[in-house]
């Protein structure tokens, strides 16, 4: 006989209540399981995400720094177009004001050699102009020469006419017909050239005063120039001029020192070329 066989059959509210408290039992245990198993999950799914938001963050920073580098690459590849544009440009620019220094030297060059051949022209033409003037006033001396005395000197030409050449009454200017007669053939040949100013100087000798003597002798330097003009010398390039006594030839008080020093000097200076400087 069972242990069972002393107690009663249990009730059917009884049965039903265990049955009940089975299932409560049963069911308590499986929702603690369900919530468990919840917890979990949730716990998990709470890692993943924010491990999947650390992820996201990590590769959004990286995308960031990635499109700032891209950004910083690309800025930088513009700054080196531009860079390499401005280059090229001052290259064009340093080129172009190369090829405009290099053509101006070559003008200059050029410029220069034309100079020096017009330098060497000019000197080669005066060159030829002092010789022909040279000779033309050794052709003049001799020429004068025949009649008086005349010598050269830096300027050009003195032409002496003392008391052998030239006479004038005491205490007068007026030319004797032999004077006039000379003055002819001198006028004859300076009318032969040209490029010349010619100066009349009167001179005395030492009787009388200063002032009487410098009058005598610029009235007797006017009466040649006055002669020459009217034998056809132009009147523009003859001047005179009175020395008096200031200027004798010679020393001395004697009848022949002081007929030397009674006498008109013709002066002939080239105005062409300029005979006190040596040609270059």
């Amino acid at each position: 006989m069972s242990s069972f066989e002393g107690k009663p059959p249990a009730s059917p509210a009884s049965l039903r209540f265990g049955i009940f408290l089975t299932l409560a039992v049963v069911l308590a245990i499986g929702i603690g399981i369900f919530l468990h198993l919840n917890r979990a999950r949730n716990r998990a799914l709470q890692q993943e995400m924010t491990a999947l938001r650390q992820r996201m963050e990590e590769v959004a920073g990286k995308a960031e720094s990635a499109h700032l580098r891209a950004a910083a690459a690309e800025q930088s590849a513009r700054q080196s177009a531009t860079a390499r544009e401005q280059a090229e440009n001052a290259k064009n620019e340093a080129e172009a004001e190369a090829r405009q220094a290099q053509e101006r030297a070559e003008q200059a060059h050029q410029r220069a050699d034309e100079a020096q051949k017009d330098k060497e022209q000019a000197v080669a033409e005066a060159e030829r102009i002092r010789r022909e003037r040279e000779e033309e006033l050794i052709r003049l001396q001799d020429a004068l020469g025949k009649i008086a005395e005349t010598r050269r000197t830096a300027m050009g030409l003195v032409m002496n006419l003392d008391s052998n050449a030239i006479q004038f009454a005491f205490d007068k200017a007026a030319l004797l017909p032999q004077n006039r007669e000379l003055l002819s053939r001198i006028a004859g040949i300076l009318l032969t050239s040209r490029g010349y100013q010619i100066t009349v100087y009167g001179h005395t000798d030492d009787v009388g005063s200063d002032a009487y003597n410098l009058d005598l002798s610029g009235r007797r330097a006017q009466a040649v120039r006055t002669y020459l003009v009217e034998a056809g010398v132009p009147p523009e390039i003859i001047t005179t001029r009175g020395y008096g006594k200031r200027s004798p030839l010679v020393e001395g008080t004697t009848p022949e020192a002081r007929a030397k020093n009674r006498r008109v000097e013709i002066g002939i200076v080239d105005t062409i070329l300029d005979f006190t400087q040596a040609p270059k």
